[in-house]
């Protein structure tokens, strides 16, 4: 992870999105246009942290490695080198899975 091709700048983050559930607990298969976006993801790459007006440096609460909660719709959808990751503020991210 810390060999990421991407260092996102400031607050940003970029995300490896958990995979969409393939099948219902029912055991239906669901096509691609019935799975639900993921708001569940690991975080590969941070940026050193969000600059203030006054030039000082807030760091980021959130690291690499961590799983975090996000929005449905935050982000932006990005491939690196053939993989699906998205890139966003760290204020679009709700809350660390523990």
């Amino acid at each position: 992870m810390a060999n990421f091709k991407i260092q996102p700048l400031q607050d940003r983050v970029i995300v490896k999105p958990k995979e969409a559930e393939e099948t219902t607990k029912g055991g239906i298969i669901l096509p691609d246009t019935a799975k639900e976006k993921p708001i569940e993801g690991t975080i590969v790459a941070v940026g050193e942290g969000k600059v203030a007006d006054n030039g000082t440096v807030t760091k980021l609460t959130v690291k690499a490695g961590d799983v975090v909660l996000y929005g449905k719709y935050s982000g932006t959808e990005i491939k690196v080198e053939g993989e699906d990751y998205l890139i966003m503020r760290e204020s679009d991210i709700y809350g660390i899975v523990k």
